[in-house]
C-alpha cells in the first residue's frame, strides 16, 4: 500500500501539458492517496468511517471465526476507552469497538436536531453494514443498552444476541432509585444537590463534591491507581453537550431528553437470547435488574461481585468470562450447530 501511495502521489505532479480528462483523474488519484495516507497514519485495526455529521472512529480485533460483537458504550457522550476489556473476546469473534459520534475519536457532534436514539441506531447500522455483518453480537453497557434494544428494535434481522450491561432501560425507576442512593452521601453532600437543583447551578464545587461522592459509591469502586489512565482517558474524551442534553448534569439530576425513556414494557418481545449483567453495589441497582431480567423467559443474570457501575474496571475478568461464556453457548446454539 505504501508503494501505491508513492506512485499516486507522482501522478499528481504531472499536471502540466495533460488534457483536462488527464488532470481530472491525477487530481482523483491525489485525493485517493490523501486517503490512503491518513488510513497508514492510523495504528492498526484503527479506521475512521464517515457517517451524517461527521466521521466514527473504530477499532477492530480479533481472530476467531465465532458471530462478531459490536461494543455500545454509555453516556450519552463518553467514549468506548473503558470497554477495552472486553477485546479479550477477539479469540473467539471479531470485536468493534467504536465511539458515538460526539464522543472520543469521532467527530464533534453539537447539532440538538442529531442527537437522539434514531440518529444514533442509524449510525450503529452505517457501521454494521460498512463492515459487511449479517449477523452481530451487541455489548451495551449503560446507555449503550438504550441504543441495543433500539437498535433489536428497528433491525431485528441483524441481531444475534444482546448483553445488556448495569441497563438504563426505565430512567424513571432510574432516577427513583438514584435520589434513593443520593441519602446515603454526606449531609453536606445532599445540601449541595438539593441547593443545585433548586438554583439550577450545577457548576459549584459542593455540587462537584457531592457528586464525587456518588461516584465513588456507585459509579465506580476500584482503587484509583489501578485504573487512573483510563480513567483520565475516558473523562477528557466525553462531550459535555450531549451528556447534558440528553442525561443532565450528573447521575442523579436527570433532567435531559431521556428522563422519560421507559423500555421495559418491550422486553418480553425480545426474540434472541439476552444476558443482564449488574455490579452489586451498581447505581443501575441489581433488584430491579432482576425485575427486568424476570420479564424476559430464558434471559440469563449476572451479578458482578464489589462492583459498581463502571463493571469494565470493577469486575474485568468476572464481566470478561461472563460475557465469553453467553457468546460462545449462542453461537453454539446456531442451526447447523453440533
Amino acid at each position: 500500500m505504501r508503494n501505491q501511495v508513492i506512485r499516486l502521489g507522482l501522478v499528481a505532479l504531472t499536471f502540466t501539458g495533460c488534457s483536462s480528462a488527464e488532470k481530472k483523474e491525477a487530481a482523483t488519484a491525489d485525493s485517493t492517496a490523501a486517503k490512503m495516507a491518513a488510513v497508514l497514519a492510523l495504528p492498526l485495526g484503527e479506521a475512521y468511517l464517515p457517517v451524517p455529521e461527521g466521521k466514527i472512529w473504530y477499532h477492530l480485533v480479533g481472530v476467531g471465526t465465532g458471530t462478531p460483537v459490536i461494543l455500545l458504550h454509555g453516556g450519552p457522550g463518553f467514549s468506548s476507552y473503558y470497554l477495552k476489556v472486553f477485546e479479550g473476546l477477539g479469540d473467539d469473534r471479531k470485536v468493534i469497538r467504536y465511539d458515538q459520534l460526539g464522543g472520543g475519536k469521532s467527530s464533534g457532534l453539537t447539532d440538538t436536531s442529531k442527537i437522539n436514539i434514531a440518529h444514533f441506531v442509524a449510525e450503529l447500522d452505517s457501521l454494521r453494514g460498512h463492515l459487511g455483518y449479517d449477523k452481530i453480537h451487541i455489548l451495551g453497557h449503560s446507555w449503550g443498552t438504550i441504543l441495543g434494544l433500539e437498535y433489536y428494535r428497528a433491525h431485528p434481522e441483524h441481531v444475534a444476541s444482546l448483553t445488556l450491561a448495569s441497563p438504563a432501560l426505565d430512567i424513571p425507576a432510574w432516577e427513583k432509585n438514584a435520589k434513593r442512593l443520593l441519602k446515603t452521601i454526606s449531609d453536606s453532600g445532599q445540601r449541595a444537590a438539593a441547593e443545585a437543583e433548586k438554583s439550577g447551578k450545577y457548576d459549584t464545587p459542593a455540587y462537584k463534591a457531592a457528586n464525587d461522592e456518588f461516584w465513588n459509591k456507585y459509579v465506580m469502586r476500584s482503587p484509583a491507581q489501578r485504573v487512573q489512565a483510563d480513567l483520565d482517558s475516558t473523562m477528557t474524551q466525553i462531550n459535555e453537550t450531549i451528556y447534558n442534553y440528553m442525561q443532565g448534569p450528573s447521575e442523579f439530576t436527570i433532567v435531559g431528553t431521556l428522563k422519560y425513556y421507559d423500555a421495559v414494557k418491550f422486553l418480553k418481545e425480545i426474540k434472541v437470547p439476552v444476558l443482564f449483567t449488574v455490579g452489586e453495589f451498581d447505581e443501575a441497582n441489581p433488584d430491579i435488574v432482576k425485575r427486568q431480567a424476570a420479564t424476559l423467559p430464558g434471559a440469563k443474570l449476572e451479578v458482578l461481585k464489589g462492583s459498581a457501575h463502571m463493571s469494565p474496571w470493577d469486575a474485568p475478568e468476572q464481566g470478561l468470562k461472563v460475557v465469553r461464556d453467553f457468546l460462545r453457548s449462542v453461537d453454539a446454539a446456531k442451526p447447523g450447530k453440533t
